[in-house]
């Protein structure tokens, strides 16, 4: 992979937005993302992950105008969501990191309370469309709904908890975000379940917020074509903890120390800027 593109100074908070052959939808996406970011005090940056893309989202990203907000483009050779989410986590450096779908379905208004409760000492921040207090607006066939209640009951017996594993809007402290995508394993679109399950082993204080979801045309999620990949690496991604808690059991080196559980400590300008909404 490649990393294009310079910064003056640290970031504070790094977003990836994974895109594979998303040139429709990324301009309008990245647009609202650096709107958005532009209300937040300086100091964060976007990157966004090309996943071996065949059409110009690269090309887009390298030709986004300057402007207050930083820009990058990451480069990933393998294709997945997966794949893509976890280089540009490892790829950050930022005490605040998360990640969001590039078509923006995620209503970025939950940024604000996202940022809040990383401050106030949360460590993995979870948008979930199964919130009371979350608008959802889908246009989904009734297989599609019937092919994610079982996803969601499967998904469940590997990361119990969060009762949306899958909406594209999470945000974390860097340092367990980093440690997390380290150990992560599956490259599709069942990778947040891992990647709950694996911030779970590292005892992170996690929260589900509400967002305002809308479904956007253009996913390139398909029922038929994924969904048994889906559920392969479900059971994959079980089997993969398994494995590894019944080596820890045996007296294994477990690896190193967990990140701290403290909040991340941000440049007081940013402190006092990140407040409840």
């Amino acid at each position: 992979m490649t990393y294009q593109s310079g910064s003056q100074s640290a970031p504070w908070l790094q977003i990836v937005v994974p895109a594979r052959n998303e040139q429709a939808r990324l301009p309008a996406g990245l647009a609202q993302l650096c709107a958005k970011a532009e209300t937040l005090p300086a100091g964060v940056e976007v990157l966004v992950v090309d996943s071996a893309s065949t059409d110009r989202t690269a090309q887009i990203v390298l030709d986004w105008p300057a402007g207050e907000v930083s820009v990058r483009l990451l480069r990933c050779d393998r294709p997945g969501k997966g794949a893509a989410v976890r280089a540009g986590l490892l790829a950050t450096c930022a005490p605040f990191v998360g990640f969001c779908d590039a078509d923006m379905a995620a209503d970025l208004s939950a940024l604000d309370y996202a940022l809040w409760q990383l401050q106030a000492g949360r460590q993995v921040v979870v948008g979930s469309r199964a919130h009371a207090a979350s608008v959802v607006e889908v246009r989904h066939s009734p297989v599609r709904k019937a092919g994610a209640a079982v996803f969601r009951a499967a998904a469940q017996l590997v990361a119990a908890g969060p009762r949306d594993t899958q909406c594209g809007f999470k945000f974390f402290a860097g340092p367990v975000a980093r440690r997390a995508a380290a150990d992560l394993t599956a490259t599709g679109f069942a990778f947040d379940v891992e990647l709950i399950a694996r911030c779970r082993q590292l005892g992170a204080d996690m929260v589900e917020i509400p967002v305002r979801w809308r479904d956007i045309p253009g996913s390139t999620f398909s029922v038929w074509r994924h969904s048994l990949a889906a559920f392969a690496e479900i059971a994959g991604i079980w089997l993969a903890l398994r494995l590894e808690s019944s080596w820890t059991d045996g007296d294994a080196d477990p690896g190193p120390a967990a990140p701290s559980p403290a909040g991340a400590v941000l440049p007081a300008s940013v402190s006092t800027s990140v407040s409840a909404p």
